[in-house]
């Protein structure tokens, strides 16, 4: 059963469960579904790839308004962020460890035989694509700079 699918599964269980934020949450991701599948021209069904990629955004900007909101007091705000996120994080793969990630960019960097940070942009074209869904851009890109320096 493909990503898509069991969200769709997912909504109905959180609809017979009477789940208001788990069914919330899950409408949101499905309408940014439907609207990636519309402007690549009415396809049937986006692939795993690109729905862990939807995903990982919309847990992401989740992540960054409960952070925002905390920042300014609204911790009842900020709760029902992260409930979201914590929804639309059980569709998403297990993320890497500092240690696996480490790991992992060094294979990268021995596959592409880059020597300094100058080929930084050969190693994080494979790493981005790679490691999409299990890390933060933002991490991937400290570890190669770090690794390569």
């Amino acid at each position: 059963m493909s990503l898509e699918q069991n969200i769709s599964k997912g909504i109905m269980e959180a609809m017979k469960a009477k789940d208001t934020v788990r069914l919330t949450t899950l409408r949101n991701i499905k309408k940014y579904l439907i609207e990636a599948k519309t402007a690549t021209g009415g396809i049937d069904e986006l692939a795993d790839a690109e729905v862990v990629k939807i995903i990982s955004k919309l847990a992401k900007q989740g992540s960054d308004s409960a952070a925002l909101y905390t920042r300014q007091g609204r911790g009842d705000l900020a709760a029902e962020e992260l409930a979201q996120v914590a929804v639309m994080q059980e569709f998403l793969p297990r993320q890497l460890t500092a240690g696996e990630l480490t790991e992992a960019v060094k294979a990268i960097i021995a596959e592409t035989g880059a020597q300094s940070v100058k080929e930084m942009g050969k190693v994080m074209g494979v790493a981005s694509k790679r490691l999409a869904g299990r890390a933060d851009g933002k991490d991937i890109s400290a570890k190669v700079r770090e690794l390569l320096a």
